[in-house]
């Protein structure tokens, strides 16, 4: 029961506002745009490993979220699925981040019918080192941030400040931008 309660505290202070503001430094520095962007390996909701190596040529979206289920979370899982062709049209894969677990991840997917890789970082290691993992009030997560990737493996640019309902747009726009400045320049 004492762990629902904790669950129930930290779904309430995820889906506050004035949390983003009141949460702790991340423990570690995000890598800077046009940096290369650091590998990972990971599973996701399906058992499958996941690398940054194995999307080399390709556009990637990786952005990381604070937990499944929560208000913000669904919000941006959703837009990011339902933007999901649009991405994929314009040459970019999507890859999920949080710290939950396998299991929660494929119950998510399943619940909102995400048709992209969610990947479990249960040991935090990926999210110390994009800079995104942060501690509040005794609770650990990722951040809400987003980076794109570019095909040759480097960030073209880092979301900080993410609203759920506006970033995949943003990512498609941006990804327009950095296309359309290859081909001219």
């Amino acid at each position: 029961m004492q762990r629902f309660t904790h669950f129930l505290l930290a779904l309430a202070l995820l889906a506050s506002p004035a949390f983003v503001f009141a949460a702790d430094a991340a423990t570690g520095a995000a890598p800077a745009d046009g940096q290369a962007a650091p590998d990972f390996k990971l599973q996701d909701q399906k058992g499958a490993w996941h690398s940054l190596a194995q999307y080399h040529g390709q556009w990637v979206v990786l952005y990381f979220y604070p937990k499944d289920f929560t208000p913000g979370c669904t919000t941006e899982v959703c837009t990011f699925r339902d933007d999901v062709l649009k991405l994929h049209k314009a040459g970019a894969q999507v890859l999920g981040v949080s710290l939950d677990d396998v299991k929660s991840h494929a119950e998510f997917a399943d619940k909102y019918h995400v048709p992209f890789p969610l990947l479990s970082d249960n040991t935090q290691a990926v999210a110390k080192t994009y800079g995104v993992l942060t501690t509040h009030m005794g609770f650990t997560y990722a951040r809400r941030e987003t980076f794109l990737i570019d095909p040759q493996g480097k960030v073209a640019k880092h979301y900080a400040d993410v609203d759920p309902k506006a970033n995949s747009g943003q990512v498609l726009a941006d990804l327009a931008a950095f296309k359309q400045k290859t081909a001219g320049g």
